[in-house]
């Protein structure tokens, strides 16, 4: 059985738990079997070691996915909240370690009442809130009815009998002074959503009844954990349902979420969620270029370019569950008429996003060909080796850059008769001992895709002259940007670099030095399953990494 032909969903949970093709296809993984095909070695032991623990405030997206799959979708959820603060390029990072601001309250009060007001005028959204029919604006009953049922969902877990009277309280209080249940609703409302059992997701754990010296994650705990790592919003009913029962400390029941998870449509946001943050593609919103300079270039470019790069993501991870490196070396993509116009191909479709391939003699290939990323990492009016070179090094190799020394000079000469490509100008770097150290790990990357302009555009000249697209990756030669894509996909730093990512995404920390071996596992199980994102996914997800909780 090729690993290419029947994916792997587990690695850590009992084979007993699994289909009979499928536990089959682990043999391959165990650590007695011998290496797979490609020669990978033998299995290093997944060791018992935690994540971090902490809590999380909820991302700007988050939030927006909970308010609409608690009201519906077309909620009308306000963005003006506490904006994102990222670490490490993850704003899933940043929000385990920012706090909210005196006017991030302000804004949540503002938002809080307006959906609460949203939700009270729609009869429908009242209903499918509201479980019993008030008898009056003092009735306390129904008031602890309402914040028991719509309380479970909104904090992810059951409220205490302390919570429930005091947002029953809360109701009937404001019902009684306003003279309408329905603006009791409103405040009690209200105050959920700007609760921190709301905004955070609180990890704490529990000592583990089967090894007193470990803690887990509790059932309810992992509910959130799953949810937001997966889907990237709340757990749904039968999730909740399943966590409220204790099966997400067991084996069993967290395998079979696991799987039904990601089999969901709602998997295609958790991906979209990660690649955003990964690829850095929500920065494509404020996309700035000269227009006198890239005539091409208009405010839709960047928001279409980064569902451009989104749409290949899902098509590879849901559609085709491949290899997740062929995303360097593939010619099919996704494109509106704006973008085949830049990418000088017939649009697929008059409106909207259709297939496209681009065809075989194409000097654009992969992620790397994409307007999303080039246009990313170029400055308003021109490229940038430099950045373009640090993307690959940083995001899809996770070699790390030092920062530029104090007080360098960053700027380049202008095109000139004696420097007229970028090639030509960048050279200062290379006799600067400044910046040579540093430069010549991203300049010589970011070289291989100066055929595309500022805007991802592709070209043969610069100001008249023909310019030399070769370079080298780790010492690597290659000719042009098609060249420069094979080796980022053959580089032995592609696998571990994105399972670090990944990883480091579901725990939302940074990994320490000790969690390195759970890596390097997850790893080697990652490549054995022939480098499927879907199998990684659930590798992590049912990893003790995720699951195993450090004491608070």
């Amino acid at each position: 059985m090729s690993f290419r032909d029947e994916p792997l969903q587990t690695t850590y949970l009992s084979r007993a738990l699994l289909p009979a093709a499928l536990a089959a296809s682990l043999v391959a993984c165990s650590e007695e079997a011998p290496p797979p095909s490609g020669g990978i070695g033998p299995r290093p032991p997944m060791p018992e070691i935690a994540a971090q623990t902490g809590a999380q405030r909820l991302t700007v997206a988050q939030y927006g996915n909970a308010i609409r799959d608690l009201f519906g979708e077309d909620i009308n959820v306000p963005t003006s909240i506490e904006p994102d603060a990222p670490l490490d390029g993850f704003v899933t990072l940043g929000s385990s370690v920012s706090t909210i601001s005196s006017r991030g309250v302000e804004r949540y009060e503002k938002a809080a009442f307006a959906i609460a007001e949203q939700v009270v005028s729609d009869p429908a959204r009242k209903a499918s809130v509201l479980p019993c029919a008030p008898a009056g604006t003092n009735d306390l009953d129904c008031a602890k009815k309402f914040a028991a049922s719509l309380g479970r969902r909104v904090y992810r877990r059951p409220l205490a009998a302390a919570e429930v009277d005091r947002l029953g309280g809360l109701l009937v209080q404001a019902a009684t002074t306003l003279g309408s249940f329905d603006k009791g609703i409103e405040f009690a409302l209200a105050a959920m959503l700007q609760s921190p059992n709301f905004l955070y997701r609180p990890q704490v754990g529990e000592p583990d009844p089967k090894n007193p010296d470990k803690r887990r994650y509790t059932s309810l705990e992992m509910a959130s954990k799953l949810s937001f790592f997966l889907w990237n919003s709340i757990p749904d009913e039968e999730l909740l349902a399943a966590a409220e029962a204790g099966k997400l400390t067991e084996d069993e029941g967290l395998s079979e979420q696991v799987v039904r998870m990601i089999e969901s449509p709602r998997a295609r946001e958790g991906l979209r969620a990660f690649v955003t943050d990964w690829l850095h593609l929500g920065d494509l919103d404020a996309l700035s270029k000269d227009p006198t300079v890239f005539t091409y270039y208009s405010p839709e470019v960047g928001p279409a370019a980064r569902e451009e790069t989104l749409r290949v993501f899902e098509h590879f991870v849901f559609d085709l569950d491949a290899d997740y490196r062929d995303v360097f070396l593939t010619r099919t993509t996704f494109v509106n008429p704006k973008l085949a116009s830049m990418y000088a191909v017939p649009a697929p479709t008059d409106e909207g996003f259709g297939k496209v391939d681009f065809p075989a003699d194409s000097p654009r290939i992969g992620l790397l060909g994409h307007i999303s990323i080039l246009a990313l990492h170029s400055h308003p009016r021109s490229t940038s080796a430099t950045l373009r070179g640090k993307f690959v090094r940083e995001d899809l190799l996770c070699d790390g850059i030092p920062p530029p020394p104090v007080n360098v000079n960053t700027g380049l000469p202008d095109a000139s008769t004696e420097a007229r490509t970028l090639r030509e100008r960048i050279a200062q770097h290379n006799t600067d001992p400044t910046c040579r150290a540093c430069h010549t790990l991203m300049d010589p990357i970011g070289l291989g895709l100066e055929n595309f302009d500022g805007i991802g555009r592709f070209r043969l000249k610069e100001t008249d002259a023909v310019i030399d697209p070769s370079g080298n990756l780790d010492g690597v030669a290659f000719a042009n940007a098609r060249e420069l894509a094979l080796r980022v996909h053959d580089s032995d730093k592609v696998a571990p670099c994105f399972v670090r990512k990944l990883y480091s995404y579901a725990t939302a920390f940074e990994p320490t030095k000790e969690e390195t071996a759970a890596i390097n596992t997850l790893t080697y199980d990652f490549r054995a399953a022939g480098h499927r994102v879907k199998s990684l996914l659930s590798f992590i997800a049912t990893s003790p990494g995720f699951r195993l909780a450090h004491k608070p």
